[in-house]
């Protein structure tokens, strides 16, 4: 088994299409043919259902996808390692992040670190935590910034956490809201009897919320669901309804003003995680020192936003 069948099976597997997939990886097709028939003799076993115009994973080609996707990111990431070491002033960060981070904290850290590290190149992952994780475990990040208080330890087992925040939850509606002037701060109840924008399924802040609201039997007055964050805050910011965000996002958003959530009092923690068998480059631990100390200064303003370092 090598690197170069292992990119050949990953490539097919994406395409489901001999032809197409050595096309893309520049090869004739019965050169990449043949690394697939010697792969599958290797193993012992068949990696594909050939069937005129449609190839499809057997069950043992199942099973390999995952890792052979990680194997060829591992080697990946020696290879830059590999540059740093040579002193070719090159390498490469993959960050990922979750979308409310993403429009807060993270620019922040890759503006400071493009600055000081021109050099190196720098790729952003964003989704949701439960999406990074499986990114990370696989081989696809070298760093994740994740909501660990959604997640239980035993999937973040195989991963390095270093705890960064502990941030509130709060109620967001327009700078021109009269009604939510006057409250100092809201409790689910109320806010249940509010119109308000609901995330996407994919987001963890929504389940966080839901989860609340079934806690106390109480169903909220939804004017729209299915937003990514950046049109939720616009939409707030528009008066369509208001919505649960994070404290960070208000940073720089002087349209938006926020309430307190009280009864339930709902926080999240952030962490910054990393496979714990692979050891970082040195521009991932750069990477990692940036973010460590831009949390805490984002902490440093208050807004219910506390550092666990």
């Amino acid at each position: 088994m090598n690197l170069e069948q292992l990119r050949s099976f990953v490539e097919v597997a994406r395409i489901g299409h001999f032809t197409r997939a050595a096309s893309h990886l520049h090869l004739a097709q019965p050169s990449l043919s043949r690394q697939i028939s010697t792969l599958e003799h290797d193993l012992g076993a068949e990696l594909f259902h050939r069937a005129r115009g449609n190839i499809t994973l057997t069950a043992a080609g199942e099973s390999l996808l995952p890792l052979a996707k990680r194997m060829l990111a591992d080697a990946e990431t020696v290879r830059h390692e590999m540059q740093e070491l040579a002193g070719l002033g090159k390498g490469r960060v993959r960050l990922g992040a979750p979308p409310t981070l993403c429009i807060s904290m993270v620019p922040e850290v890759l503006g400071s670190f493009h600055q000081k590290h021109p050099g190196i190149d720098l790729h952003l992952s964003e989704s949701g935590s439960r999406d990074l994780l499986d990114q990370l475990a696989g081989g696809d990040l070298d760093l994740a910034l994740v909501v660990t208080s959604d997640h239980d330890t035993a999937k973040m087992s195989s991963l390095e956490t270093t705890p960064l925040l502990l941030e509130d939850l709060v109620v967001i509606g327009a700078a021109s809201d009269l009604v939510l002037a006057k409250k100092q701060t809201l409790t689910l109840t109320e806010l249940a009897q509010i119109p308000q924008i609901v995330f996407d399924k994919s987001y963890d802040l929504r389940s966080t919320t839901m989860n609340a609201y079934r806690a106390l039997g109480l169903t909220p007055q939804v004017v729209l669901e299915g937003a990514e964050m950046d049109a939720v805050l616009r939409l707030v910011e528009r008066g369509l309804g208001v919505a649960v965000v994070p404290a960070m996002v208000l940073f720089d958003r002087p349209g938006l003003r926020s309430i307190p959530l009280s009864d339930p009092h709902l926080t999240r923690t952030l962490g910054l995680a990393h496979r714990k068998d692979v050891r970082l480059t040195k521009a991932a631990t750069a990477m990692q020192e940036l973010i460590v100390s831009t949390s805490t200064v984002f902490a440093s303003h208050g807004l219910g936003i506390a550092s666990l370092g």
